[in-house]
């Protein structure tokens, strides 16, 4: 019996998605200021009373206009101090109120209320009818005066809910405090002589620095200390390098301290394997210079890059050197870090998600295994030019999980010297392609079978081929076969067994 043929037509899905990055708002995210402002709420029942309680977290005069009142509208009257009108609603009710919301349940009801409103000029939000609203009230983050809100224009609501609470993760409970305590600095900050840049490098050091630290510590004295002293020090004309990794490309892999400098970033300086959507993340304005290196192509020399890295931040910049996984792992950070030194010039550095743990992880390759691996090893095929085995090479021999970095050039010599060497032709291996994105490319295989990958090199990133038999334990139903698909089957069995 064959499969059954699906549809062919493109479903309307397939043409949102392909046309997403272009899509236009079909709403305006904005504030409205409801302070001291009425605001009228036509229901008394439970939809109403989820209004009210959002409504609460506002500085509006609240009004419900209800006949009857459920239970809990009425905890939510009692609590928020609404005004309780138990009647029928009128014009008049919503004469110079700043917003109305009708929740009568019932669509024709809901229409009247609507229309009223209008024609009293009020804009009116309808419960769960996003064909009568005016606006759309979103799921909103609470951290006065920071107010986040997320709205999928009633797309998908679990979605934004889980957005909101994402963000209420990542923002402390006394973020609004601290947005007031800047604020009371602001004229002390702007008559202090400081030029536009000046002024923005202070408020990224107090919102980095001991003052934002002390604010969410709840330490008021030590955080009015510490900008003062910072409004009396003179900002460092020296910049500071950032050495940063990018992981492997998979946005979500980027680590929160490595965006948050890459906001705060006057230059950026990129490898070629750092995706375009990562790169997007730096601030607007920011300077991007390609410095990127791939085999056989370098648009910038390490020394150039050295040289441009001492240049950048003699001038008072924040600089990030934007590297592909970790800057640590065949970086060639070592290189920047002791030029930077040389120069005194000040730098720090941001680990990244290094490929072989982003790709082990995606293949489900466990590069310890007990019983079977109990060490890994992080190195680079190019180690094999020698006439000599590397070091490394005696691990793999010793049973230990072999990562080869940018090693598709060298496979073939790297598969037959250490079969020379002695370890078994039968030995599991896997090759990783673009790893971290949505075309991600596994191969798998024996050691043998590398002298089927050609050497020449198609994908976006660098190959990465993983040795040893913790391979075994890859999901198989991810990869393709190293040798002829004919083969496979056998593979797939000689590997599970």
């Amino acid at each position: 019996m064959g499969f059954q043929k699906h549809n062919s037509q493109p479903c309307a899905a397939d043409q949102d998605l392909r046309c997403g990055d272009e899509a236009k708002l079909e709403v305006f995210p904005a504030f409205m200021k409801v302070a001291g402002k009425r605001v009228v709420i036509v229901g008394g029942g439970d939809e109403a009373a989820a209004k009210l309680r959002l409504l609460s977290e506002t500085q509006a005069q609240l009004v419900v206009v209800a006949q009857n009142v459920s239970a809990t509208m009425q905890a939510a009257i009692d609590v928020s101090g609404a005004t309780l009108h138990r009647r029928e609603w009128s014009f008049e009710d919503f004469a110079d109120a700043a917003l109305v919301f009708t929740a009568l349940e019932d669509e024709a009801a809901d229409r009247l209320v609507v229309e009223a409103a209008r024609l009293s000029g009020a804009p009116v939000n309808a419960v769960d009818r996003p064909e009568l609203c005016d606006f759309i009230t979103p799921s909103i983050v609470n951290r006065a005066p920071v107010v986040v809100a997320v709205s999928t224009n009633g797309t998908a609501p679990v979605l934004a809910r889980r957005l909101k609470a994402a963000i209420e993760q990542l923002l402390p409970s006394r973020t609004g405090a601290l947005a007031r305590f800047a604020d009371a600095f602001r004229q002390a900050v702007a008559a202090s002589g400081r030029d536009g840049r000046e002024r923005r490098l202070f408020w990224e050091r107090f919102f980095d620095g001991e003052p934002a630290s002390a604010v969410l510590d709840g330490d008021m004295a030590r955080a009015c200390a510490s900008t003062r002293q910072m409004l009396n020090e003179k900002e460092e004309g020296a910049g500071l390098v950032s050495l940063v990794g990018a992981g492997p490309g998979a946005e979500d892999l980027l680590t929160l301290r490595a965006h948050r400098v890459l906001q705060n970033a006057d230059v950026v300086l990129r490898d070629a394997l750092v995706p375009d959507e990562i790169v997007r993340m730096s601030r607007r304005d920011a300077e991007i210079i390609s410095v990127g290196k791939r085999k056989g192509c370098h648009s910038k020399s390490q020394d150039e890059i050295n040289a441009l890295l001492i240049e950048k931040a003699r001038a008072g910049l924040k600089v990030v050197r934007l590297k592909s996984g970790d800057p640590m792992i065949f970086g060639r950070a070592g290189e920047e870090i002791a030029a930077l030194r040389a120069n005194n010039i000040a730098y720090e550095i941001i680990p990244g998600v290094t490929s072989a743990l982003a790709g082990a992880a995606e293949a489900e390759i466990p590069l310890t295994l007990r019983g079977t691996a109990s060490s890994a090893v992080f190195t680079t095929g190019h180690d094999l030019k020698g006439e000599l085995l590397p070091d490394w090479a005696g691990l793999a021999l010793s049973g230990a999980t072999v990562s080869v970095y940018m090693g598709r050039t060298v496979a073939r010599q790297t598969a037959q010297r250490l079969q020379d060497a002695g370890l078994a032709a039968s030995t599991p291996v896997a090759v990783l392609e673009n790893i971290g994105r949505r075309d991600a490319k596994r191969l798998v295989g024996t050691i043998a079978d590398l002298q089927h990958l050609p050497a020449e090199k198609k994908a976006k990133s660098a190959a990465l081929i993983i040795i040893g038999e913790a391979v075994a334990g890859i999901n198989l139903d991810k990869c393709e076969p190293l040798d002829a698909p004919a083969n496979f089957t056998s593979h797939k069995e000689g590997l599970a067994a």
